[in-house]
């Protein structure tokens, strides 16, 4: 075979560059008999509504944090909702969020009579940028959502200096980020409090659930207080003793016990599965290093700080490097390639009609402003970054296992694309 007709594109007739079946190289979760067992030893006792196995679970998942307490949820959805009102958000109160994200790291705001302010995001990091934060703070913010996008960790620093001058709450959303640290701490531990999903596509899975860590023994108490009322003992705040029994909420939100079992079997196998991750997704990048049009999506590497297990893997799209080339069109070659991409990651939630049209409560009005002072919608061309990041963003292979002749493959074809550009 020449050289011309090896490097020819596949999209337009060449060889794959892509080949070797990739076995389990992108299988997830990684289950195995003790999950098994573990699942059947609560289902065979009957205690799947009980709790005894969740508090192992929460005492472990709390040392494993560094954190003083960790509770369980049924989703990450209802941890993120109960750490905003165990921060204090109610009606008429503002969070800050960025726009690109699982709609969970915000839209839960509504029920609790409050709303979200989307601020613009670092085009590097994916996360928020601190400076456009703050030029969003008023004085009806009560918190600020740090989501750790597709694993990349927020400028906490920052973050935290902002809102400790300014007296505002910080909510990490570690849902992308299990296990991932900013300069050497654990994502989850530096704000007030912190969220996340273990479903069981994310890094730390556990089938279905949620957990909220925090250092804070009121955050942990209200926390309790709004959707856990099988624990009394728990409440010894004078505000929230009386209320015991009763879900402040309304809501239930323990996990399930048999996601609790499978939780603890998949905690003590993490840390070797998520080095595992970075090792192989590190090597991925470092063989694209200097490609032009592709940019690593990952800290730098003396900086202290990790993606956790990787979640959601992207990578940053400079189309003027590539003579303008779409990032569609990219896509659509590596693709060919064998190489699996999408353009974008989530979709702008201030451009949705959910979050500007929708009277979900019938207050007459859009619920986004149903309790506001203002009209606060952000419409096309508001957040002129953000807006750019579908076009800039595109999904990579998320690798599980370290095999670098695989892995090559991998990068081998989108270096082929990104070289072959001016054909596209």
């Amino acid at each position: 075979m020449s050289d011309t007709v090896a490097t020819q594109l596949a999209i337009h007739g060449g060889p794959k560059a892509v080949t070797t079946n990739p076995g389990d190289l992108f299988d997830w979760m990684i289950t195995t008999s003790k999950d098994e067992e573990a699942v059947l030893e609560v289902l065979r006792r009957g205690a799947m509504s009980a709790w005894d196995v969740t508090l192992e679970f929460e005492r472990e998942l709390a040392a494993w944090f560094g954190s003083e307490h960790a509770l369980c949820f049924n989703n990450g959805t209802q941890a993120i909702r109960t750490a905003m009102w165990a921060c204090g958000v109610h009606a008429g109160d503002e969070i800050i969020c960025q726009s690109m994200t699982f709609w969970a790291s915000a839209l839960q705001v509504y029920s609790l009579g409050g709303t979200v302010v989307f601020a613009e995001m670092d085009p590097a990091t994916l996360t928020l940028d601190p400076e456009d934060v703050e030029r969003r703070i008023t004085d009806r913010t009560k918190a600020i959502v740090c989501v750790h996008y597709c694993g990349y960790p927020t400028d906490m620093d920052a973050i935290m200096e902002i809102a400790a001058r300014r007296h505002i709450m910080v909510i990490e959303d570690v849902s992308h980020a299990q296990g991932g640290l900013y300069k050497g701490r654990k994502l989850g531990t530096i704000g007030h409090v912190g969220a996340m999903s273990i479903m069981s596509e994310k890094s730390l899975a556990c089938g279905e659930g949620g957990v909220l860590i925090t250092g804070d023994d009121l955050l942990h108490q209200r926390a309790v207080a709004f959707g856990h009322y099988e624990r009394p003992d728990l409440l010894t705040n004078s505000e929230l003793a009386p209320f015991a029994k009763l879900p402040m909420g309304g809501y239930k939100n323990r996990i399930h016990q048999m996601s609790a079992a499978v939780g603890r079997v998949q905690l003590r196998a993490y840390a070797d599965r998520m080095d595992e991750i970075q090792r192989a997704m590190n090597h991925f990048w470092d063989l694209l290093e200097g490609v032009p049009g592709v940019h690593a999506h990952r800290p730098p590497a003396a900086s202290g700080s990790t993606m956790g297990g990787w979640y959601y893997a992207h990578g940053i799209y400079a189309p003027e490097e590539l003579g303008g080339l779409p990032l569609s069109r990219f896509c659509e070659a590596l693709n060919a390639e064998g190489v699996p991409a999408a353009a974008g990651a989530n979709f702008l939630l201030h451009l949705h009609p959910m979050l500007n049209d929708a009277d979900v409560y019938g207050h007459g009005k859009p619920t986004r402003i149903a309790h506001s002072d203002r009209d606060l919608r952000q419409p096309a061309g508001s957040l002129p970054v953000s807006e750019s990041l579908p076009e800039r963003t595109f999904s990579v292979p998320w690798f599980k296992h370290y095999r670098p002749d695989i892995i090559a493959a991998y990068a081998a074809g989108v270096r082929k694309v990104a070289e072959a550009a001016g054909e596209l």
